[in-house]
């Protein structure tokens, strides 16, 4: 089984793909530190698993694994996060994601649920997968990518430009977001959306 190893951390990163290296039956073929470069990497090969962070710069893990289903459907995407944020695992569920593990867990853990994927069973822990069903994200694609931009400080003639709408729309989202979120702005609507992982 061919994996590729996604981790913007290199110390993180390096341990997890020595510690896969170890186990018979397992090669990581690849490592990365963003989702842009594992796009790159995917363009010239084909792993049999994506081994994937989920915050990471440039292209997130989310991000990749929305990529990887639309133009590799084959490769199979298992999520490795710090947070059990339920936006997070609803949103990798909806991109066809075979697991979501928390940095936390065993290593044994990890390489049993690696294994699993491989047969093309799912690794999501219960616990976590009940609470994304739990807790619905009431954001808009576009409400999202605007607040995304808000919260990184641009200001709305940036963040239109940077979507390509004018001013005027980029203020309608915003304010929708803040008013389905009961923020008292749009730094708080980021902060809020962010800390359930729908950013």
């Amino acid at each position: 089984m061919n994996i590729l190893v996604v981790e913007d951390q290199a110390l993180v990163r390096n341990a997890i793909a020595a510690l896969l290296s170890l186990e018979p039956g397992l090669e990581v073929v690849g490592q990365v530190e963003d989702g842009q470069q594992a796009l790159e990497f995917l363009a010239r090969n084909t792993p049999d698993i994506v081994l994937s962070d989920i915050e990471m710069p440039n292209v997130t893990g989310l991000e990749l694994a929305q990529e990887i289903q639309k133009q590799y459907p084959k490769v199979k995407v298992v999520i490795m996060t710090t947070f059990s944020r339920s936006g997070y695992i609803r949103r990798a569920m909806e991109s066809n994601v075979k697991g979501f593990i928390l940095k936390e867990a065993p290593s044994d853990y990890l390489i049993n649920a690696l294994k699993k994927v491989s047969v093309g069973q799912k690794v999501i822990d219960p616990e976590l997968a009940m609470n994304a069903l739990d807790d619905n994200d009431p954001l808009s694609d576009k409400e999202r990518k605007a607040l995304k931009l808000a919260g990184e400080g641009l200001k709305t003639k940036q963040i239109a430009e940077a979507l390509y709408l004018s001013e005027g729309t980029v203020r309608n989202y915003l304010s929708d977001a803040i008013a389905k979120l009961n923020a008292t702005n749009r730094i708080d609507a980021a902060r809020i959306a962010r800390q359930k992982g729908w950013l």
